[in-house]
């Protein structure tokens, strides 16, 4: 028996990628403003909760909207608080950042689907850009046998 409070589903990493592309795609919806949208899919990784266990794995899809102004960025974070709780997510903290800047973030957890998320707003960047900021992580799974993990990351 693993540590972990649950049994981690038995999923291909293929296949884990596209359920986590299908949340993420469904967070983009909650969030209903137009902006443009970073392109990289979501990559696997290690499970942090159970390091010895050569087989299990998240997946982890950082992305982010930009060319937005602030007030888009205020309404998306607004959206998020009202359609988080309506799609079965559990709005876990909404506060400010730990950050230097202490931006506005929301971390939520959506315990059915197994999946995490925090967003965070940034409102002043370094480049000047306004965007709200994603990484969606789901809980553990374990890889089919003779997957070789190390290749997929």
């Amino acid at each position: 028996m693993n540590s972990l409070d649950y049994e981690p589903t038995k999923l291909d990493v293929d296949d884990a990628r596209q359920k986590t592309r299908e949340v993420s795609s469904r967070l983009l919806e909650m969030i209903e403003v137009k902006g443009k949208v970073t392109e990289p899919g979501p990559r696997i990784a290690p499970c942090d909760d159970e390091p010895d266990a050569k087989d299990l794995y998240v997946t982890r899809h950082p992305w982010s909207i930009y060319d937005l102004s602030e007030e888009e960025v205020t309404q998306g974070m607004a959206n998020l608080r009202k359609g988080l709780p309506e799609h079965g997510w559990k709005i876990l903290r909404d506060g400010k950042s730990h950050s230097k800047a202490q931006d506005p973030e929301i971390l939520a957890e959506n315990k059915k689907e197994k999946f995490a998320a925090n967003f965070t707003a940034l409102k002043k960047t370094a480049s000047g850009d306004t965007m709200i900021k994603v990484t969606v992580v789901s809980a553990c799974y374990r890889a089919p046998e003779g997957t070789d993990l190390d290749s997929e990351y």
